[in-house]
Parts: structure tokens; sequence; C-alpha cells
């Protein structure tokens, strides 16, 4: 007989934390080996991490929504099925979670910090446990002691989570039922100016996207080129190969390939654009590794990465878009496949928009975003009028490293690969 600790795992090398977004098992339970134990979000990726022994669930440590840092123990596997799994007072005391937790580049520092969370013990005399997140907010929005344990909780053995005690705060302002499943969809409420609002509570990966958006900013000076580009022969030459491709490969060949042959070759050109800053040093990156951002319904987007895209053909490109498109739309991504990226390409164009100036993923110093592909009349180099198949496309690019005259001439080689490219010697 044995116990096994399950400690927070580490996701990728700059992760120093996790997130718990859904136990498979309770206490009690028993597992198999590599059967799924719980699901865990980070500011990159959401994992399912199976069990890496077979027995019973003797422990769960934390509740589901609570960020632990990595190495701590979360869970105890007992490999003896016929164990015991409560102590004499019938209840697993649960320890506090950490109240600091190390990112990237920063501290983040949680709510319960600013707040005095004497008036309101972690461990009761009913022996219930409260999480440092639920007892701040508790201590926020006046909950007495007595009220908060007449709260009934819906997270693991019952614990109160911080949607009970949401659902229990707005049922208190407007003496209506409420559950803690109408907390995570969201909550009207009545502003004392009379407007009606509904609050939603962030997601795990939009809280993610929301931190790094801003950290971008922060960081880098950002600065826009854009210029028209001239697809009208790649769109001819796809109309008449298109079917021949999908019957070859199994998917669509879609501009975004053509696009995406045409940054890796403007990269290998201008090596600055491929790089990133590290203090006073430039640190320009031998490999280039293509980020794509993919949109997944209902959860923002993520950006995989083609890696050594400078290796592959435009044949391979499209493969790897493929297998990354599928995985993230799946769940499937590892983090792997969401880190090293060495500049990114975003596609706006999908949804029907004309342009768009995007925000740059940290610590690179480019992006490029291509619009929406559109019918124009434009005058041609003998001072005609055509119909041509035009795209605008943004270069954003870092402004302490990548100055006007660089990220203009990175843009205008993008423009010329595409324009001029033989699209028939490359398939």
């Amino acid at each position: 007989m044995a116990k096994i600790e399950i400690v927070m795992p580490q996701m990728g090398e700059s992760i120093t934390n996790g997130t718990i977004t859904k136990w498979h098992k309770k206490v009690g339970d028993s597992i198999e080996l590599d059967e799924i134990l719980l699901e865990i979000s980070t500011d990159k990726v959401e994992s399912e991490i199976p069990s890496s022994t077979e027995g019973r669930v003797a422990e769960i440590l934390y509740e589901e929504g609570e960020t632990i840092d990595v190495g701590l123990k979360i869970c105890v596997i007992e490999d003896d099925p016929k164990a015991t799994l409560v102590d004499s007072s019938g209840t697993f005391a649960m320890p506090l979670t950490p109240t600091t937790i190390e990112t990237k580049n920063e501290v983040a520092v949680e709510m319960q910090m600013a707040v005095d969370l004497e008036n309101i013990p972690a461990k009761t005399s009913s022996r219930k446990f409260y999480t440092p997140l639920v007892r701040a907010m508790a201590k926020e929005y006046n909950v007495t002691q007595l009220e908060l344990e007449g709260i009934k909780g819906s997270g693991t053995a019952g614990r109160v989570n911080k949607h009970d005690l949401l659902g229990y705060i707005e049922n208190r302002k407007t003496d209506r039922t409420f559950t803690a499943e109408q907390a995570v969809a969201g909550v009207t409420e009545v502003r004392a100016n009379g407007s009606r609002v509904e609050i939603i509570p962030m997601d795990n990966m939009r809280k993610a996207i929301a931190k790094n958006m801003v950290m971008s900013k922060q960081t880098a000076p950002h600065v826009n080129s854009v210029d028209e580009i001239d697809f009208t022969n790649i769109v001819k030459f796809r109309e008449g190969f298109k079917n021949e491709f999908k019957k070859q490969e199994g998917f669509s060949l879609t501009y975004t390939h053509f696009i995406l042959y045409a940054l890796v070759q403007a990269l290998k050109e201008f090596p600055l654009v491929n790089a990133s800053v590290e203090g006073d040093n430039i640190i320009v990156k031998k490999d280039i590794n293509l980020g794509c951002a993919v949109a997944v319904p209902g959860n923002g987007l993520v950006v995989p990465t083609i890696k050594s895209a400078d290796s592959l053909n435009i044949t391979g490109i499209a493969r790897e878009v493929n297998i990354l498109a599928n995985k993230a739309r799946s769940k499937k991504l590892t983090m792997d496949d969401l880190t090293g990226g060495t500049f990114t390409f975003t596609n706006v164009g999908s949804f029907g928009t004309l342009m768009a100036t995007p925000v740059i993923l940290q610590p690179q110093v480019g992006i490029f975003a291509s619009g929406v592909i559109k019918k124009r009349p434009m005058v041609t180099a003998d001072d005609a009028i055509a119909i041509r198949s035009m795209m605008y496309g943004t270069h954003t690019y870092d402004h302490r490293l990548v100055d006007g005259e660089l990220g203009g001439l990175f843009l205008r080689a993008v423009k010329n690969n595409i324009e001029n490219l033989d699209a028939k010697s490359l398939f």
C-alpha cells in the first residue's frame, strides 16, 4: 500500500503555475493508469492530465478555478483500493493556495492580498475550509461568517468556490434564486443609474489574452506599415489547381499558404525582423518558426507555431498549418506546438475585415496581418484601368529594433514575393 502524490506539472519552460479547470475524479473514485484525472489551463494552453498511476483518489487538495504553483501537491492517489479515504473527522483539510504567483516577467498578486482576512478564518468550527480568494471576496462584500457557512458549495467535497459566493451575493441583492452555473454564464445587474448590464466572468484563456496584450503594448512601441498587394495571379492559379491539390492532400489550398511562404522568404532576406530584444541586446533567431493565429470558437485564439518553416516548401507549410489548425480546434495542442515562435501571421480577412493593426506577440518584434481579398478597379503600369484582386497587408513591428525603413522594406519584400510568385513551379 502506498500513497502517490500528484503535483502541479510544469507545462512549459516559462510556465510557473496552472489553473485547475476541471477535476474528472472525486475523492473515493478509482482511476486507471493514463485515465484523465484533471484539466489544467495556463496562459498558453489547456491540457488534459492523465494519471501516472492506478488506484483510488484519496485526497484532492485544490478545487476547480484555483491557480497553483508548479511542483505543489494537488492530489493523492492511494494504490490500495481498500484503504480508508477519510480521516477521523470525515474531511480532508485543503491547504491554502499561494497568494503570489510568479509569471514570466511580473508578479501577479491576487485580490486577497489587498484586504484584511483575519475576520474570516480559513478553518471554522464546523471544519469547513475556504480558499483565500473566497475569504477575500466575503470580506469585500460584507458576507458574515454565519452567512458563509450557510452557502451550499458546488466545489470539490462540497467546498464553497467563488461562483457559489457570487451567486449568493447576487441572490442577496435581488432576493431571487441564483445558482453557481448562472454565475458562470453571466449575472444581470441593475446599476445605480438604472442601466441594466450583464456581468460575465472571464475564462482563463480570455484573462491570459488580456494580460498578454496589455503587456505587449507596455513593452513595445508599435508601428504599422500598410501596403496593397495584388493577388490576381495567385487567385487565378488557385482556382485552376485547388481541386487537384485537395484530391492530393485531403485538405483545401488557401491563400494563407501563399502568404506564409512569402513571409518566410522575406524573413530570410531581413533577419532582423526575425529577432527579439533582451535588455540592450538584439537576439537574431537562426530558425524561422512561424506562428499562425487560429481562432477557437468561444475561446478567443491561440498561436501554434510552424517549426523551421524556412526548411519547408509551400506544400510542407500547408500540411503543417492543417495539422495545427485541427489540433487547435480539438484542444489537442501541446506546449511544443505553442512555443518558440519567432514571427507571427494573423488572417483577419477570414472574417471579412479589410485590414487590421495587430498586437505583437512578445518577445517577437513583428506580426503580419492579411485583410480580405477583394476585386477593385486599379490603374495598371500602362495607365489602363483593370479589375484586380487586391489585399491590404499590415506589418506591425517593435520600433525599439525595427525602424520605418526596415519595416517598410520587409513589407515591400512580402508584396513582391506574392505578386511575382511563379506558383506553378512550387507544386
